[in-house]
């Protein structure tokens, strides 16, 4: 018999792993699929748990909730030797990261391709120590993810960030970077904000980095130049359509490994989460882990 760790934020989404969680496990244990639960109490302890289940040797570790429950699964197993296999329940309110991997809502199916075990390798982005699974950024709109309250994600969804998105929309301001990629001249200005995608799927935006993907050992990189509001609302509205790339504001290449510098303080958003800030050396772990997908 398999043995699985399931790591669940009890609070993502509208909480509806708790209604969930006895079916889930007991679909799983009648495939042979011995399945315990951790549900974790504060910012940090998913990491703690899953790096904690990597050394204890379970056979796969699936994580239920949000991306930033995923992005604190992920670095508690990156990096590790031996990695089981990944799951991931989309619980949360964007879920970016099972959009991109076309990962199914409906719990019946996903646990059925555990059972089934139908894995594929994925690309892991690293951020100085840390690491990211879909997305790293900078930038005061970047903020946003992170500055939601919780309480309120779980109330009204999707539209707690468009609340925040108006409000920071209102103060952006630029900021100065230098930006240096392998094969590439470096970059120096003032920027409204920088991201480094790993999958096609940004903040809901499926086409803001379209030619993204989780396996072909690239890192996608899209920065916006110093613009005035209405400009910047005018990229937002091309980035819907996928249009932004013949504006003249926006710079994007692919890179194995960049570093960005600036001279004052630009925190690091890592897949919705606080993630340090700039300096920052940016690269991609190709095949690093294997997911249910």
């Amino acid at each position: 018999m398999k043995r699985a760790r399931l790591i669940y934020n009890p609070s993502s989404g509208r909480e509806e792993i708790r209604r969930l969680l006895p079916d889930i496990l007991n679909r799983l244990d009648l495939a042979g699929i011995e399945t315990s639960c951790h549900a974790t109490n504060g910012e940090g302890d998913a990491t703690r748990e899953a790096a904690d289940a990597v050394y204890r040797g379970y056979d796969i570790i699936i994580a239920a909730g949000g991306d930033g429950t995923l992005n604190e699964v992920v670095n508690g197993m990156a990096g590790k030797e031996n990695l089981p296999p990944l799951g991931v329940f989309p619980m949360g309110t964007t879920n970016d990261f099972a959009r991109a991997m076309g990962i199914s809502r409906r719990w019946e199916d996903y646990c059925d391709l555990v059972i089934n075990g139908a894995t594929r390798p994925i690309d892991i982005g690293k951020a100085n120590d840390r690491y990211f699974i879909n997305i790293a950024g900078g930038g005061s709109l970047t903020q946003l993810t992170y500055e939601v309250p919780s309480r309120l994600k779980t109330m009204i969804g999707q539209l707690a960030y468009y609340m925040k998105g108006i409000e920071k929309m209102v103060n952006l301001s630029p900021t100065e970077l230098t930006i240096t990629a392998d094969g590439y001249e470096q970059m120096h200005g003032e920027f409204m904000m920088f991201l480094i995608a790993n999958t096609n799927s940004v903040g809901g935006f499926e086409k803001l980095a379209p030619d993204a993907r989780i396996d072909d050992g690239l890192l996608d990189v899209i920065a916006v130049k110093r613009c005035n509001l209405p400009e910047f609302i005018r990229l937002v509205t091309m980035a819907l359509r996928g249009d932004h790339f013949n504006d003249s504001h926006v710079v994007y290449f692919k890179t194995k490994r960049m570093e960005i510098t600036s001279p004052g303080p630009v925190l690091l958003n890592l897949d919705g989460e606080l993630g340090g800030q700039l300096p920052g050396v940016f690269e991609i772990l190709p095949s690093h882990m294997q997911i249910f997908a």
